[in-house]
C-alpha cells in the first residue's frame, strides 16, 4: 500500500506543508519508487537571475495536483511510491563544488528522479548519475535554445554548456538526441553546426506548429527508440505568454498545452529520469509559470510510473 497526497477533503489544498503535489516526504516511506527532488541554484545563469526560488515555487503550484492523470490513464501516486526528496543544498559560490554536490546526491537517491530546477547547469551532474546506472542515454531536450554552447567568459560549466559537455564526457548516446522548441536569435551559423556535429536534431517551436503534434511525437519516439531516455524541460520552451517566469525568455515558443501533449505521447518510452528548469519566480505573473511547471512535472512523475511494475 503506497502513501499518497494529503486528502484535500480533510486537508484545505492550501494549508499544510508544501511538498511536491502534497506528497509524504521521503523520511515519512520506507521507500520510493520515484522521487521528486529540488536543487536551488542559480549560479550558473546568463541573464536574469533567480531561479534558485523555482522549486519552492513549483511545489506551491503542485497543491492543486489531484491524484488521477485522465490524459494518460494513470493514478501514479497508487501504481507507485512516489515522494518529495526535499532539496539538494548546492554551493551557491562555487559552480564546480555544486556540481559535484548534485552528482554525489544523485547517486544516493535509490529513485527515478524527476528534478525541479534551479537553471539548466544541474542536467550535466543529473546525467553523469544517471549514465552511471544506465550507460550513455538518450536525450530530449525541450527549449528555446541550444545549451550547446562551449564557453560563456571562459567558463566551461553553465546553464549554456550542459549539452556539450554531456557529450564530450560520453553521457550521451550521439544516436539519439533532440532539442525540441528551438527558436530566437544565434551567435552565428556555427552555433547550428556545432550543435549538428555533436549528434543533435533540432524541432523548432515553428516544426511543432507547422508539422503537427502527432508527427513531431512519431519523429522523437523512431529517434529515441528502446534507448533508456532522459528528458530535460527548460521552461522557457514556452511561449513567454505562457511561462514569463524565466531568466531568458523568447517569442515564438511552444504553448503549455502542446508540451504536455508532446510529453504525453511518449509513453512507453523507457523513460529513466527528467528535470524541470529555469523557473525564475520573480518574473512571474499569477504563478502562470510554475503552474505550467508543476503540470509537467506530474506529467513526468505519471510517465515513470506507467513502467514500473506494481
Amino acid at each position: 500500500m503506497h502513501i499518497g497526497p494529503v486528502d484535500s477533503s480533510k486537508v484545505p489544498r492550501f494549508a499544510g506543508p508544501a511538498t511536491f503535489a502534497r506528497l509524504p516526504r521521503l523520511d515519512q516511506v520506507e521507500r520510493a519508487d520515484v522521487a521528486v527532488v529540488g536543487v536551488p541554484f542559480d549560479a550558473g545563469v546568463s541573464y536574469r537571475p533567480g531561479a534558485r526560488f523555482g522549486p519552492a515555487a513549483v511545489r506551491e503550484a503542485s497543491r492543486l495536483l489531484r491524484p488521477y492523470h485522465p490524459g494518460l490513464d494513470v493514478s501514479p501516486f497508487e501504481r507507485v511510491q512516489v515522494a518529495d526528496a526535499g532539496d539538494i543544498a548546492a554551493n551557491p559560490f562555487d559552480i564546480g563544488a555544486a556540481v559535484e554536490t548534485i552528482e554525489a546526491a544523485a547517486d544516493e537517491l535509490d529513485a527515478r528522479l524527476v528534478t525541479i530546477g534551479g537553471d539548466h547547469t544541474i542536467a550535466l551532474p543529473l546525467l553523469r548519475s544517471a549514465a552511471k546506472k544506465h550507460g550513455p542515454v538518450a536525450l530530449l531536450h525541450f527549449d528555446a535554445h541550444l545549451d550547446t554552447w562551449d564557453t560563456y567568459f571562459g567558463a566551461e560549466y553553465t546553464h549554456g554548456t550542459p549539452f556539450r559537455r554531456a557529450v564530450e564526457e560520453g553521457l550521451l548516446d550521439t544516436e539519439a538526441l533532440s532539442h525540441v522548441g528551438i527558436r530566437g536569435p544565434l551567435y552565428g551559423k556555427k552555433d547550428l553546426e556545432d550543435d549538428r556535429r555533436l549528434g543533435f536534431g533540432i524541432l523548432t517551436a515553428a516544426d511543432v506548429l507547422r508539422r503537427g503534434l502527432d508527427e513531431v511525437i512519431d519523429l522523437l519516439r523512431q529517434r529515441v527508440g528502446d534507448r533508456p531516455l532522459y528528458v530535460s524541460v527548460d521552461i522557457d520552451v514556452l511561449d513567454p505568454a505562457h511561462a514569463p517566469g524565466t531568466g531568458t525568455p523568447e517569442a515564438g515558443g511552444l504553448t503549455s498545452r502542446e508540451l504536455l501533449e508532446i510529453l504525453r505521447g511518449l509513453a512507453g518510452c523507457r523513460l529513466i529520469g527528467a528535470d524541470v528548469v529555469e523557473v525564475a519566480p520573480a518574473y512571474d505573473h499569477a504563478e502562470i509559470t510554475s503552474v505550467a511547471a508543476s503540470h509537467v512535472a506530474y506529467d513526468l512523475v505519471s510517465l515513470l510510473a506507467m513502467q514500473e511494475k506494481t
